[in-house]
């Protein structure tokens, strides 16, 4: 099984999945191959067939570095020679100056001293080299003292030294950089702390308003009181003035609550602690919002409390906003994607579940069912909902309830049992608020909430935390006289709360504020009632107090407390705990700095966030039913259907699906996948197959996979494309087999081309390749001029010995030997250039000759959509709607075809008879189509869609992503490849070569080309020899033999005629066979002669008219 390149997104992160869907999309619009023939691609990209002989073809960038590497040897070599020249010629023109040779006259004009210089420097190289050293070892020799003339610098010097310096060459690296250095300021404001003119009140009034018998109320009361005495105990803080608290029992009622507030707002407060309970919280918020009295909560966590509606609220505790997400990373972490959420159906109970979907929503997770009771329900009632919760599939239970009621949901568990292994049951902070109050655990309460994971408000430790605590025994003993409620969590938010009005109050009289009411004018309207709500004030500094308590910043016995902008603490924490018979166990902390850990939170804040999956950690979690193993989370509902499986009815290639008569009632390789992958699941999975289709043809695919988004089908199994239209309805498991489109088309054998042997080389490999054999000829000659005999000469002669030696390297038959070290240097490196040139020209001449080359009217799907000739695709499948919806090709051109034998067919009619030009079907399909038609067709063009065959499951199914894992398995353990071979193995595999041997033999053809150019070339080189023998035949006979010739011809018969053609043959044959130094030597005789009877014919008449 292939593997591929993927984009890497954050654990759970939603766009992961839309951006699996868009790639698809990309890819079946083709896209992807735009893009990669963008950057991929040197050249070109365009289609191909698989059987076009271009790959064989050499082209120059194949051997780009061989020949960067011989320029660069062979201009270095050249270099070198030139250095040498130069440092020679120096030597050479200073000699001339210090010794008696007569000097050169120069001219007066530059120009003119510049060319009689580059002159001389060229007669200087062409002097050979022995000439040159003997000259330097004479000077050096000579019995002349020595002496030193001072020479002034002159244009020869200076070109000398300019030609110097440019042949070594000047390199200058110029590095500049600019380094900016941030600078920081910080700066803190401080309040400003002047002593106020006007004298503080006397006493501030505070309201507390929460349940006193509640687990949270019975720890809260207390440490109110302690709060209060501690401050007005401390001189430091509010000097003359006495905080006095005012209590009021809501008493679990919204209607008592909401009346006790109004009761505590008529004792003019400057702020309200509480409410304890959500609902509460939301009606008192009105009345805090009219008045203007800031309302600061120590246990109410609904996250919709924060919103700009309650501007007078302020939470003191943590908000459930973090809980949730904490709770949502949880279910992460160990890649669960469905829960059950159980809650108070109150304000506390609905909104943290609503904010908990949220947060799985972000981790690709969801919440199932929601299972809500009333709040105050009892065990008949919550046994009620429980039981319908056991009938889901998913066994991740997330607890939301109230800490005095909750434990009843475990003890109903218990009895259904669903606190056995398999289960997962988490709890938010109520469960720990009520295990802590309890001073001693019951062993029957831990047994019953062994396995139960729950969270805690993180309160780092400190001293004023553990002094507080070891106060608390007498705290609680003032209170009442059982003192059998422990210490929670709540107790010390209750007492930094009361510490945080006072602190506040400090600030806000040290900034000269005053505490001033004033009547509401809308209450006014209602002195007709009996309710006297015209009684309660409007604090009128309340907003600028509000501002003071937003703004605070300091460490109490709950940590940092600091707010941000949405007026929640910063930093929040959570301790997670693992109940076992020994208690609640930590396991590690969550925070949004960090996410999981086992350290201490406040140990990382130093450090930057990360949140990266690979560096969460936890502890290890013992579960319910003592299982240290992370249960799977899901089960099958247990409702006794089994799973329902639906499988394609095919009447073509059965192969891959089919009906049988077996047990499972199908067959075929998906099937044989499938079971495989059931059989690696940790669990049973009780399933049926379902044979979807009338057997007559091919059924739709695409109505198969509505069948399982309607849940008429759990899952469709089969040769099932992934398509992105499908990904919007059901969920696929990963690619169990590649499957893209191709297009198949009738072939034929191409034809053999007399000019083959050109086909090796382009003509750009040509070009160069005949331009490089010049260049080092001519390097050669360069090189060697000056020391080899066999480069010197006539200009004539040295041109043809370049020509000659530089392509007779070709076939390393240069009879010039090379003398200089340079020279043979070059000339090692060529032919190694030669010898990789010639072998590869060789190998891919063979290639191209010896394999059948193919060809078809159709190319690819490029020129398929340019013609208007009519196209197959499959009954049913998935083609159809491609090639029209995203290639835009008129339906009429489209022809569905049912099997095998109507795909052969209307390959061989054709188009014009009723046939189609190509057809377009996944390559799984084209596979088997030309093995079972003997390899008589093929295809052309490379895949244009790159998709897969899944298992298609109804949306976010787990069984999805555990058959994923499953597949992933088969495939690394190679038994994919196993069941490829058991149903896909054919007779024989079609490949580009035919079988018939007669098709590898090379045949006159592919030659004749060359052939003939071999014969014109022997034929004109032939006439030129003939022409020059019978040239020199002519020249050779004398004017004395031609008299005699010619009177014979006269006198003499016909027979006499033939004896004298006989003897002119003969004469011609004789010139023939003498070798060419003697036939120039006989030449250069009778042009002597001839010269000397013409002097002397010259001289006679001369002599004649001196006489007389």
């Amino acid at each position: 099984m292939h593997r591929g390149w993927g984009f890497a997104f954050k654990r759970d992160s939603p766009l992961a999945i839309d951006m699996s869907t868009a790639i698809l999309k990309l890819a079946e619009t083709r896209k992807l191959q735009e893009i990669r023939k963008r950057w991929l691609c040197n050249t070109s990209c365009a289609e191909k067939s698989n059987w076009n002989p271009e790959p064989n073809q050499l082209h120059l960038k194949s051997f780009k570095g061989l020949y960067l590497a011989c320029i660069a040897i062979t201009v270095s070599a050249f270099l070198v020679f030139v250095l040498r020249m130069i440092r020679q010629f120096v030597r050479y023109r200073r000699m001339e100056r210090t010794s008696s040779l007569p000097l050169a006259s120069w001219s007066s004009s530059p120009s003119m001293r510049l060319r009689e210089l580059v002159f001389g420097f060229v007669e200087f190289v062409d002097e050979k080299e022995e000439a040159i050293k003997r000259m330097f070892r004479s000077d050096d020799s000579s019995n002349n003292p020595s002496h030193v003339v001072e020479v002034q610098a002159d244009s020869e010097m200076e070109l000398l030294v300019v030609i110097r310096a440019v042949s070594m060459g000047f390199v200058l690296l110029c590095v500049s950089g600019l380094w900016v250095l941030p600078t920081e300021g910080a700066g803190r404001e401080s309040f400003s702390r002047n002593s106020s003119s006007s004298s503080r009140p006397r006493s501030v009034n505070v309201g507390a308003l929460f349940t006193y018998d509640s687990f949270i109320g019975r720890a809260a009361k207390p440490a109110f009181m302690a709060a209060i005495d501690d401050v007005n105990a401390d001189q430091s803080i509010l000097r003359r003035t006495k905080l006095n608290i005012v209590f009021h029992d809501s008493n679990c009622s919204g209607f008592v609550g909401t009346m006790g507030a109004l009761q505590v707002m008529e004792n003019k407060v400057v702020a309200a602690i509480g409410p304890q309970y959500s609902g509460i919280g939301h009606i008192i918020s009105y009345v805090a919002n009219e008045l203007h009295v800031p309302l600061l909560s120590f246990a109410a966590t609904d996250p919709t409390l924060s919103s700009l509606q309650f501007p007078y609220f302020l939470r003191t505790t943590q908000n459930d906003y973090f809980q949730m997400n904490s709770i949502a990373d949880f279910v992460s972490y160990f890649r669960w994607r469905e829960v059950v959420a159980i809650f108070v159906d109150d304000e506390y109970g609905r909104n943290g579940i609503s904010v908990l979907g949220d947060a799985l929503a972000k981790k690709r997770a969801k919440i199932s069912y929601k299972a809500a009771f009333t709040p105050g329900a009892d065990n008949s009632s919550i046994t009620d909902v429980l039981a319908s919760v056991n009938l889901m599939e998913s066994r991740i239970f997330v607890v939301h309830v109230n800490p005095d009621s909750g434990l009843n949901i475990f003890s109903a568990a218990k009895s259904l049992g669903m606190m056995g292994s398999g289960y997962v049951w988490i709890a938010t902070d109520w469960l720990l608020t009520a295990l802590d109050s309890v001073e001693t655990m019951d062993p029957k309460t831990m047994d019953l909430l062994q396995g139960v994971v729950a969270f805690r408000h993180y309160i780092p430790e400190s001293n004023n935390k553990r002094r507080f605590k070891g106060r608390w025994k007498n705290l609680r003993s003032k209170e009442s006289s059982g003192g059998a409620d422990g210490f929670n969590s709540y107790a010390m938010y209750a007492y930094d709360t009361v510490w945080l009005v006072a602190r506040a109050l400090e600030v806000f009289f040290s900034d000269g504020n005053t505490v001033t009411f004033s009547s509401d004018p809308n209450l006014r309207k209602t002195n007709d009632s009996n309710i006297k709500l015209s009684a309660l004030n409007v604090f009128n500094e309340g907003e600028r107090f509000l501002q003071v308590i937003h703004e605070m910043n300091y460490t109490g016995l709950t940590g940092q407390i600091e707010f941000d902008s949405e007026k929640n603490r910063k930093n929040p924490a959570y301790d997670i705990l693992n109940i076992n018979n020994r208690g609640p166990q930590r396991v590690g902390y969550w925070s949004n700095h960090t996410g999981f850990s086992v350290e201490p939170p406040e140990t990382l804040y130093s450090k930057p966030p990360n949140t990266s999956a690979e560096h969460q950690c936890l502890n290890g979690i013992i579960w319910p039913g003592e299982v240290t193993k992370p249960p799977r989370g899901w089960v099958f509902p247990d409702n006794g259907e089994p799973l329902k499986i639906g499988v394609p009815h095919r009447v073509s290639y059965k192969n891959y699906v089919s009906k049988d008569n077996n047990s499972l009632g199908v067959k075929g390789y998906c099937i044989d996948i499938f079971e495989a992958a059931i059989q690696l699941l940790p669990y049973p999975v009780p399933r049926t197959y379902i044979v979807y289709g009338d057997g007559r043809r091919n059924p739709s695919y695409d109505n198969l996979i509505s069948e399982v988004a309607a849940n008429n089908f759990d899952v469709a199994v089969g040769d099932v494309t992934i398509v992105t239209n499908r990904t919007k309805f059901v969920d696929f498991t990963q690619p169990f087999m590649e499957s893209g489109l191709v297009v198949v088309a009738p072939v034929k054998g191409a034809k053999s081309s007399p000019w083959s042997f050109l086909k090796p080389f382009t003509v750009e490999m040509w070009a160069v390749t005949g331009a490089f054999f010049l260049f080092v000829g001519a390097i050669i000659w360069i090189l060697e001029h000056r020391f080899n005999e066999e480069f010197r000469g006539p200009p004539r002669r040295q041109i043809i010995t370049v020509f000659w030696f530089s392509f007779s390297t070709m076939f390393f038959s240069q009879r010039e030997n090379t003398v200089s070290t340079l020279g043979r240097f070059v000339l090692l490196i060529w032919l190694f250039v030669v010898l990789i040139i010639n072998s590869s020209y060789t190998a891919s001449l063979t290639s191209i000759l010896t394999v059948q080359q193919l060809t078809s009217r159709i190319e690819g799907m490029d020129s398929l959509i340019a013609s208007n000739e009519p196209i197959g695709v499959q009954d049913g499948a998935f083609a159809y709607k491609y090639l029209v919806n995203e290639l835009n090709i008129p339906p009429s051109r489209i022809i569905s075809l049912k099997d095998e034998e109507e795909y052969l067919s209307a390959l061989q009619l054709g188009p014009r008879a009723g046939g189609v030009a190509a057809i377009v079907d996944k390559f799984p399909y084209i596979k088997a189509l030309l093995s079972n038609s003997n390899c008589k067709f093929r295809t052309v063009g490379p895949e244009f869609t790159r998709t897969g065959w899944g298992f298609a499951f109804q949306r976010d199914s787990p069984l999805a992503v555990d058959m994923s894992t499953a597949i992933l398995q088969l495939s690394d353990e190679g038994k994919l490849e196993n069941i490829r071979k058991k149903w896909l193995t054919y007779s024989h595999e079609c490949s580009m070569q035919i079988a018939d041997t007669e098709n590898y033999q090379i045949t006159v053809q592919s030659f004749w080309g060359l052939f003939l150019i071999c014969g014109i070339v022997w034929f004109i080189v032939l006439t030129l020899f003939c022409w020059k023998v019978i040239w020199q035949c002519q020249r050779l006979r004398t004017e004395e033999e031609g008299d005699e010739v010619r009177a014979s011809e006269e006198a003499s018969s016909s027979r006499a005629g033939r004896s004298l053609r006989a003897a002119s043959f003969k004469d011609l044959i004789r010139v023939v066979d003498k070798r060419e130094t003697e036939i120039k030597e006989m030449l250069k005789l009778k042009s002597s002669k001839k010269l000397k009877a013409s002097q002397s014919s010259g001289e006679t008449p001369l002599e004649n008219s001196l006489d007389t």
